[in-house]
């Protein structure tokens, strides 16, 4: 199975990267299934409905989130009834919307997606992660209910990130942090087969500070005096993100290859596929 991950999507320039370049990716990688982390979409906080049913036109077979998911309010309103949806499934009982779901790819295999927010120098409110993902997991077991199980890890430590890769090591076909919009270079397979990367990076604008228009960021660094809000970067996008080929037979990764496609950052290609 072709599977392609796409890291947070910041602003209208990134958003509108990604709407316009999935398409030809779907087509010329001939990829299976799709993962779009969408929770900086709407100027850099949260997602619209009108913005998540345009991401998942495009090719998105499912749009996960983060810390920023409800940050439209409209989220609240269109999770429960937005199947292709996903906040994270560590929130507490009763908030709006699912954490999981089981989809099917376009070659028919059954692809279990997972979204869970770490808690290390973010909310350590929240459910464990680990006991999220666990009970995931054990309810809908890769090679028994599920051909392909994805994890977006959203989480801001590194060391969290990479436990949560070690912890699911051969269970899962897929662990990619999200969060902290800069692509880390350590894509790779772990002993036992599951595919990983600590940050996919961000579809964004990479000519600013995490996607957000650079001068206000370094204002409060300088001054620690607000000058107004964050804006979003509006310059050209760099998509960034993961390819993995998964195998049929096992569910785990066999090739794994870090994407990065814009004027920004130096080009790659899962060159697997082409």
């Amino acid at each position: 199975m072709r599977f392609l991950f796409l890291g947070d999507m910041v602003g209208r320039s990134g958003r509108t990267a990604v709407a316009e370049r999935l398409p030809s990716l779907v087509e010329d990688w001939r990829l299976d299934f799709v993962v779009v982390n969408g929770e900086n979409a709407a100027g850099g906080f949260g997602i619209t409905e009108e913005i998540l049913e345009r991401t998942l036109e495009a090719g998105a077979d499912v749009v996960t989130t983060g810390n920023h998911a409800f940050d439209q309010r409209e989220a609240l309103a269109f999770a429960p009834r937005q199947e292709r949806f996903l906040r994270p499934a560590n929130y507490p009982p009763g908030t709006p919307g699912r954490g999981s779901g089981l989809f099917e790819s376009r070659s028919g295999a059954r692809v279990l997606v997972a979204n869970v927010m770490g808690r290390a120098f973010m909310h350590p409110e929240l459910d464990d992660p680990f006991r999220a993902a666990e009970s995931i997991i054990s309810s809908c077991p890769l090679g028994e209910q599920a051909d392909a199980i994805v994890l977006d890890f959203h989480a801001e430590a590194t060391s969290e990130k990479q436990s949560m890769g070690h912890f699911l090591d051969g269970r899962v076909s897929v662990v990619v942090g999200t969060h902290t919009h800069v692509p880390t270079a350590d894509h790779q397979i772990l002993a036992n087969g599951t595919a990983y990367q600590s940050d996919a990076g961000m579809c964004g604008d990479y000519d600013s500070s995490l996607g957000m228009d650079k001068e206000e960021p370094l204002n409060r660094f300088l001054t620690r005096v607000p000058r107004g809000r964050f804006e979003a970067a509006e310059g050209p996008a760099t998509i960034c993100g993961l390819a993995v080929e998964i195998s049929d037979r096992t569910g785990l990764a066999e090739r794994v290859a870090a994407v990065r496609l814009g004027p920004r950052l130096s080009e790659s290609v899962p060159d697997f596929w082409l």
